[in-house]
């Protein structure tokens, strides 16, 4: 199985979009926006900010475990 390591973040906010590399031994719970300087936290239910903002799903999603938080 391929992991892909990038992601592009949208701002709910402002609607700015960034790539960016998932770390892939640690969760993002946080991401600030380089636009609009509005700082995202996970969705209800979700393990990071990628899950919940990226177009790719983090590297532990990706390989099928429940969440990268462990």
């Amino acid at each position: 199985m391929n992991i892909i390591l990038e992601s592009t973040i949208t701002c709910p906010k402002c609607g700015a979009s960034k790539k960016e590399t998932m770390p892939t031994d640690a969760c993002q719970w946080f991401y600030e926006c380089s636009s609009c300087a509005e700082v995202l936290k996970p969705l209800a239910g979700d393990c990071c900010v990628y899950c919940s903002y990226g177009d790719v799903k983090c590297p532990p999603i990706q390989q099928g475990d429940a969440c990268c938080n462990k």
